[in-house]
């Protein structure tokens, strides 16, 4: 049986437990070490370390210091791994802690975090969502259960100096472009509420005030979302560091392609049981800059689908050059419109895209001036029958509550 080496308890801050970091640097300790070859089992808070509740208010959605975010577990050190090889990490086995079967969904104020459709949704609102094996339902979002395809949101090894450099560069030249934006354009380093492991002392405030921030995807993988990481998923990682210091944390239990709220799946705490090998050189090799991988072969299985399609024409009328994130955002808005018919508010329409295994497909990118993307909806997680017909939708008289929203604070 496969060993817990890094374990987290729900009811202690993340900041006291040494093996729990919230930024990336490269002097961050390894908080354990394995073989390759070896199999492990490794503990997660939620992304937000327990502050979202189970509960009817979405006022801890609203109020979460985003400055605190990801808490992930790590990083783990791999006896003979060096820069230059390719990490293989295969992910076994993931799952809910026992203690904490739910999980839960948000949108983000527009003045702090915001999100994909945050002109459309600028305050904050919550969906909690139950887990009953591989499948959830939630009090806030009526007439939906869905298989879960459950994986981690955020998964990577440690940059060197030089590559974490260059992330600083470039993104604190971006913010630079428009410093006042809200949403910001990108999260610089903040030290105050860095939480960097078993460092200490002056090394580890040194660390703190360079440690890129875990919003973002980069080389290194790092916050991807990537729905089908799941179990049985195998993952190739570039290593930077000596040992390639893996983490892992932002448990998804389901998740639509794209994170389309921001906190934008089902995130929840639990375990991940993995394994890991070294491929010797595999970064000049294989030509690998970032990651890459196979999927899951366990899917839930959905074979019909509602595909609502987008262009690069905003929802003001401007047109867009070959904007495949306009598209998208087009082809997400008109299936939130088609689900209001049949009953839903515009905020639980926009909760099941973030949290139902909704697929999105680049459908078109050279017939300019118009993108094409497409958004896969189920239609098999509904209790009821959403297809068009001649007799038109049937709205639905769901016993609900609705999904709390929390006015933002003057």
């Amino acid at each position: 049986m496969a060993e817990t080496l890094i374990k987290v308890d729900l009811n202690q801050s993340p900041y006291e437990n040494e093996n729990i970091h919230n930024r990336w640097h490269s002097d961050i300790p390894m908080a354990t070490w394995v073989n390759p070859g070896e199999d492990f089992i490794l503990e997660t808070y939620d992304w937000t370390g327990g502050y979202i509740k189970n509960n009817d208010s979405a006022d801890d959605v609203r109020d979460v210091d985003l400055t605190t975010v990801h808490f992930l577990t790590g990083p783990v050190g791999v006896h003979g791994a060096e820069p230059g090889d390719l990490l293989v990490v295969e992910l076994l086995d993931i799952g809910a802690k026992q203690e904490s079967m739910w999980g839960f969904n948000g949108f983000f104020s527009k003045k702090n975090g915001g999100g994909f459709l945050t002109d459309h949704f600028p305050e904050a609102q919550k969906s909690i969502w139950d887990i009953k094996g591989m499948f959830t339902s939630s009090r806030h979002v009526p007439g939906v259960n869905y298989a879960g395809l459950i994986h981690p949101g955020l998964i990577g090894c440690l940059p060197d100096p030089k590559l974490l450099a260059e992330w600083n560069r470039r993104e604190t030249g971006l913010i630079a472009t428009e410093p006042d934006r809200v949403p910001p354009l990108a999260n610089a380093p903040f030290a105050p509420t860095a939480h960097m492991g078993k460092m200490k002392g002056a090394a580890r405030d040194k660390a703190a005030a360079e440690g890129a921030r875990t919003v973002p995807p980069r080389e290194h993988g790092g916050n991807c979302d990537i729905k089908d990481l799941s179990r049985g998923s195998k993952i190739f990682f570039p290593v930077y560091v000596k040992g390639a210091g893996l983490s892992v944390g932002d448990l998804h239990f389901s998740q639509g392609d794209g994170e389309i709220t921001f906190c934008g799946a089902i995130e929840m705490a639990g375990w991940v049981h993995m394994k890991v090998s070294v491929l010797k050189g595999g970064m000049a090799t294989y030509g690998v800059k970032n990651p890459i991988f196979k999927p899951s072969p366990i899917t839930p299985h959905y074979n019909d689908y509602l595909i609502f399609e987008g262009i690069s024409v905003d929802e003001h009328g401007k047109q867009h050059y070959l904007d495949v994130n306009v598209a998208y955002r087009q082809a997400c808005l008109n299936a939130i419109e088609y689900m209001t018919k049949f009953g839903y508010s515009r905020a639980q329409a926009y909760s099941i895209l973030g949290t139902a295994p909704v697929q999105g497909h680049i459908s078109g990118v050279v017939d300019i001036p118009n993108s094409c993307a497409t958004l896969w909806l189920p239609t098999q997680i509904f209790d009821f029958d959403i297809n068009p017909n001649a007799a038109g939708p049937v709205v639905q008289k769901f016993k609900s509550m609705g999904m709390p929203l929390s006015k933002d604070l003057k």
